[in-house]
């Protein structure tokens, strides 16, 4: 038989006990109250991200805003503005425009998680306390 009681949460530690990742803090402190950080250590929003890949794209294809929205079949100006992070695009529009492009929804996605990474790890000791770039290895995005 085993010891647990019945209905209570069994934890299963998954390192050894004391054991913490890099640059973690004792589960004991207290979180550090200071002030809020500046402008400089904002985090990117993701639909910046995701219009900047997909502009640097049709950029780097030599293609018009125009062709690039026929083939997607979504307005010119709807495209422009998901481009420049002014609308939340559905994961349907970012497919669209992410295969009129030659890419996977995947694909792009994937290039913006790059882009986050790339863009946080900037300023990762000064706004992010305890975190590194390398604890952004894995994220996983569903759109």
């Amino acid at each position: 038989m085993t010891d647990h009681v019945p209905n209570e949460t069994r934890v299963i530690p998954l390192r050894p006990h004391g054991a913490r990742p890099h640059g973690a803090r004792p589960a004991a402190a207290p979180p550090r109250q200071g002030p809020p950080a500046g402008p400089a250590a904002k985090e990117p929003l993701w639909r910046d991200l995701v219009g900047d890949v997909l502009r640097r794209e049709r950029l780097a294809q030599e293609r018009t805003l125009k062709d690039v929205a026929d083939a997607a079949r979504i307005s010119m100006p709807y495209l422009s503005e998901v481009e420049r992070g002014r609308k939340e695009a559905s994961s349907e529009v970012l497919a669209a425009a992410a295969h009129a492009l030659g890419l996977g929804l995947g694909d792009l996605l994937s290039r913006a998680q790059g882009e986050l990474i790339r863009v946080t790890s900037r300023y990762a000791g000064s706004g992010r306390r305890g975190a590194s770039p390398s604890s952004l290895d894995g994220l996983c995005l569903a759109a």
